[in-house]
């Protein structure tokens, strides 16, 4: 009796550590491909939204997904990288916090064999052998369909003189750097704007709110016409402090921001915001076409860019095509 109590105690634990050996089994160790992803982090709705994307698509495609949050740190990107590269992932995706400083891991992965995919934020590098493509968006040309946006609502107000605070992202960062540089090549050869000041708001609602506290402490409600945001989250943050004052002055402000997600496009009709130009999250999809095409040994470009527009007061708002991700 012992004897045959011992034994099915025994094959108990058996089919229970089997079960948990299954249950445990991580999908990427079951995936003929896999990806390494580093996520710069979760500051917005929009890098919420691009995260969801990868997660979605690398599934539809049948890809191990290796993801790691860096939380808005270089160095934590980094040790991801690397970390990919000892797992020996079959390609690594990250999308970078700045531009610079990537050479080194980037060496590491090219000498290891693995391909390398910069998504949404370009790098600065003198080596562009480092990298097998980029999938993102023209951050130089969404600078630019918000400066046209903000010329032709000059002209629909009749408006001789228009002054300009910018709202900018993070520092040394592709959007930051390449939104500005787009924005003011349109907007510098009209004489009726000038840019009185440029702050970071590291595109982050938080900042956004203390970055229009100080504009609004310094120039008053009236000392400013156009506010150009460089993402949704600051000028939602914008928002909360510029509905929150009584000044009338307030209400005449132009309002120009980039993304596209739901809750700023609610704002645009309903006369809240005045211009949103689109930068789509969901990415994952030309990404994970492109990790495909890359393992069947298929030729590549260097660059892709989603096709995108604009929001504005100026258009039919009833349209079905304009909505928020």
């Amino acid at each position: 009796m012992r004897k045959g109590v011992k034994f099915g105690l025994i094959l108990i634990l058996l089919l229970l550590l089997t079960g948990c050996t299954e249950k445990q089994e991580p999908a990427q160790e079951r995936a003929s491909v896999v990806v390494g992803f580093s996520q710069l982090g979760s500051e917005s709705s929009w890098r919420i939204a691009n995260t969801a994307s990868m997660e979605q698509s690398a599934e539809e495609y049948g890809f191990g997904l290796m993801m790691e949050n860096a939380n808005q740190k270089q160095d934590k990107q980094i040790d991801a990288i690397r970390s990919f590269i000892a797992y020996r992932v079959d390609v690594i995706v990250f999308s970078p916090i700045i531009q610079t400083g990537w050479d080194h891991v980037l060496k590491e992965a090219k000498q290891a064999g693995i391909p390398v995919i910069v998504m949404d934020r370009m790098i600065k590098t003198e080596d562009d052998s480092l990298y097998t493509a980029y999938i993102g968006a023209d951050f130089y040309a969404e600078g630019r369909r918000a400066g046209e946006y903000l010329i032709r609502k000059a002209d629909a107000i009749g408006a001789d003189s228009l002054r300009i605070v910018e709202i900018c992202g993070t520092t040394d960062s592709t959007p930051m750097r390449d939104r500005q540089r787009g924005f003011m090549d349109v907007i510098r050869k009209d004489s009726r704007f000038q840019v009185i000041a440029s702050v970071n708001g590291d595109f982050l609602r938080s900042k956004g709110e203390e970055c229009m506290r100080e504009l609004l402490q310094q120039y008053g409600p009236d000392g400013f016409d156009v506010i150009f945001s460089h993402n949704d989250a600051m000028m939602l943050g914008a928002l909360d402090v510029l509905e929150g004052t009584e000044d009338p002055a307030i209400q005449k402000i132009i309002r120009i921001t980039v993304d596209g997600e739901k809750e700023v496009v609610d704002a645009l009709k309903e006369g809240r915001i005045n211009c949103v130009v689109q930068c789509t999250p969901h990415l994952g999809p030309f990404v994970m076409n492109l990790v495909k095409d890359i393992k069947e040994g298929k030729e590549v470009r260097k660059t892709y860019h989603p096709d995108e527009g604009a929001f504005t007061d100026l258009d039919d708002l009833s349209d079905p095509a304009v909505e928020g991700f």
